[in-house]
């Protein structure tokens, strides 16, 4: 006689706001009734995205009062919106990874080989149409999705931590790009690929709506989909999201693979927009990556986060630079005040986990 498995209980899921799907407390059925007559703008408004959206206008306003002739200008928007855009695409694939309740570490080191993979295999083929330019892209990107599975079957299977494991293949993918090309960048490049960076369609560069692209699917897809519910359950409570039915470790596998294939669309972006695959100039996108999305309220423990956010938290770094560029603002600044927005933003995400915790 089979014996009937015990019903499995559904886990609490965050929302932006801290609260989740369950009421609690001695009041659970009135405070459930006032979360679900909330209108749809005062939840919003009630989200970290909504805030540092707030704070993105602040700083706008700011520049434009303070140099009205320089800042406010479609020169400086097509700038800030191509600045990111390589930042954009690694920060959707980071989103998942760190709503899942992990982060990746080694993305800015895979961008430089998979852009070095690129440059290779078009070297390669040999040519400069179109072709040889889409070879190279796939490459790229199929290189960068190795060494998120890497990362991925590290974390999830041999069950090594995410810091460590990408700590590592952060060392390891730089030092292949070097033993690839000897340590010095390739700058040898299609003419196909030059015509695309030039190219300017309506002012903004290719690279602006290839990143609008990818967080738009990225955001629809984290939001509207099983595969994004089954992402922030994995974040919320990984017990749960196993007795649910998830394959926790499969699940984890795909996430990073989703941020290592980004990571390669990035570094075929750059070498894009360089026309040479700047070796060293990507040490620190890994930490300006984790800065966006956590400013844009994914929570560092997982469970929480939108695309939404992240659009914004990554805008803001770019506001400032551009910002302090035209107000003759020595730029290093610009670390100093990211450095504490950043403390500021997860000391705010610890508050709401500990009422969270309490509720």
């Amino acid at each position: 006689m089979t014996e009937t498995p015990a019903p499995v209980t559904p886990a609490k899921v965050a929302d932006e706001t801290g609260a989740t799907n369950e009421p609690s407390g001695p009041n659970d059925a009135g405070g459930a009734l006032k979360i679900a007559h909330r209108s749809p703008l005062r939840k919003f408004l009630s989200t970290s995205p909504a805030y540092m959206g707030l704070v993105l206008a602040l700083l706008v306003l700011l520049f434009s009062v303070l140099r009205p002739e320089a800042f406010p200008t479609t020169a400086t928007g097509r700038n800030i919106s191509l600045d990111i855009s390589v930042l954009l695409v690694m920060a959707v694939g980071m989103t998942y990874v760190m709503v899942a309740g992990g982060f990746d570490l080694s993305i800015g080191s895979v961008l430089v080989f998979s852009g070095v993979v690129m440059a290779k295999t078009m070297s390669a083929i040999g040519g400069d149409g179109a072709m040889v330019v889409v070879a190279g892209m796939a490459a790229s990107v199929l290189a960068g999705i190795a060494w998120g599975v890497l990362n991925g079957v590290c974390i999830a299977l041999l069950k090594v931590p995410a810091l460590i494991t990408t700590l590592g293949t952060m060392g390891a993918a730089l030092g292949a790009s070097q033993i690839m090309t000897g340590g010095n960048d390739v700058t040898t490049v299609p003419d196909a690929l030059l015509k695309i960076t030039t190219s300017r369609p309506l002012g903004f560069s290719w690279l602006v709506y290839v990143a609008a692209v990818v967080a738009l699917v990225g955001g629809l897809i984290l939001a509207f989909t099983r595969f994004g519910r089954h992402t922030y359950l994995v974040g919320s409570n990984e017990e749960s999201a196993r007795r649910a039915g998830i394959n926790v470790s499969r699940h984890l596998i795909k996430l990073y693979a989703v941020s290592g294939g980004l990571a390669g669309v990035a570094g075929a972006m750059s070498l894009t927009r360089f026309a040479t695959t700047t070796i060293s100039g990507h040490a620190t996108d890994a930490l300006q990556v984790i800065t966006g999305v956590v400013l844009g309220g994914t929570s560092l423990f997982g469970g929480i986060g939108t695309i939404l956010g992240t659009v914004v938290g990554i805008f803001i770094p770019a506001v400032l630079q551009n910002g302090f560029v035209v107000t003759h603002v020595q730029p290093y600044w610009q670390q100093v005040v990211i450095g504490f927005v950043l403390i500021a933003a997860v000391y705010v995400d610890h508050l709401k986990r500990a009422r969270r915790d309490r509720s």
